[in-house]
């Protein structure tokens, strides 16, 4: 799967994304770390890429403004919590592809997961 992930995402995540194999953009690898929510995801959108982030507010650009994305994976991570959102990241990862996260909005947090589609206007 492809994903960006948001300047607030912890190496140590983007790191596990890699080791299962997926391919992570990081923001400032493309020179976005400085980018607004809604920058970073017009840009995931265009170039197809979920958004994996720790940032809440991507829920208000998603179901209160209705922005086109091709996904968002918002993470309920904590340092004591890592081990335990990773699990639960790794589990939804193989129950759910890439083109099941189109347009969806999903909150990992420690041994659950939420998906919710977006409606775009």
């Amino acid at each position: 799967m492809r994903f960006l992930s948001d300047q607030d995402v912890w190496q140590v995540t983007v790191n596990f994304l890699r080791a299962l194999g997926h391919e992570v953009q990081r923001a400032a690898d493309v020179g976005l770390e400085s980018a607004s929510d809604e920058q970073l995801l017009v840009y995931a959108h265009q170039q197809r890429r979920v958004l994996v982030t720790r940032d809440k507010g991507y829920g208000s650009l998603v179901f209160l403004r209705h922005r086109e994305h091709s996904g968002v994976i918002l993470l309920r991570i904590a340092p004591e919590t890592v081990e335990a959102v990773h699990r639960e990241l790794e589990r939804f990862l193989a129950e759910h592809g890439e083109e099941d996260l189109r347009g969806c909005f999903a909150v990992i947090e420690p041994g659950r997961h939420r998906l919710r589609r977006a409606q775009f206007s």
